[in-house]
């Protein structure tokens, strides 16, 4: 019997905890919706988010949609596009959206691209190297529920940056929502965050 119950109450630690990553990044993907976004950013940083051989995955989508829709209200600012290429994808995640920003008439001399990255750390790393200056006002976009790892990475990198979330496709939020608890608690055991 004191099998079962150690089980039972290991399965039910699971699904709190589960439940608790759901209300925490939940509450948070809210918050980014309240924040205000500054409309003279210097630069936007898009972070990848996989691709369908050349083409990006729906949440990648909807991250390219609204960093384009930023650039045409402030065409000041740079926009990095920062996604390397995973071994599936035909080519990088910043090749792709540099494109897909070009279609949705984005000027190519506006876009830099970041091909390097192969995780949201190193997104932050690699970008900030294509900052020249440390102290300019940036934007992060990315889909809701990224966002809090996102801009605690960025700012630990020393970039001055707020969100902008993309929305996310219900589709994933489970396992996205999942994933990106276990990332937080990776990046927190790493010092990263």
């Amino acid at each position: 019997m004191g099998f079962f119950k150690l089980i039972t109450y290991t399965i039910l630690i699971g699904i709190l905890g589960y439940l608790f990553c759901i209300v925490f990044i939940g509450a948070n993907s809210f918050l980014q919706y309240k924040h205000k976004v500054p409309k003279d950013a210097e630069y936007v940083i898009v972070l990848g988010a996989g691709l369908k051989k050349d083409k990006p995955t729906r949440a990648l989508r909807y991250r390219i949609e609204t960093a384009a829709k930023y650039a045409k209200e402030n065409t000041s600012a740079k926009i990095i596009v920062s996604g390397g290429k995973g071994k599936d994808e035909l080519i990088s995640e910043a090749e792709c959206m540099k494109g897909e920003l070009i279609k949705l008439g984005i000027g190519e001399d506006r876009i830099i691209k970041e091909d390097l990255s192969t995780n949201t750390y190193e997104n932050m790393k690699y970008s900030k190297k294509l900052i020249n200056n440390a102290n300019a006002k940036g934007i992060v976009v990315s889909n809701d529920y990224h966002l809090f790892r996102s801009l605690k990475l960025a700012k630990k990198q020393g970039l001055n940056v707020i969100g902008l979330p993309a929305k996310t496709p219900r589709v994933i939020i489970p396992t996205a929502y999942f994933r990106e608890c276990l990332s937080i608690l990776k990046a927190i055991y790493y010092k990263q965050i």
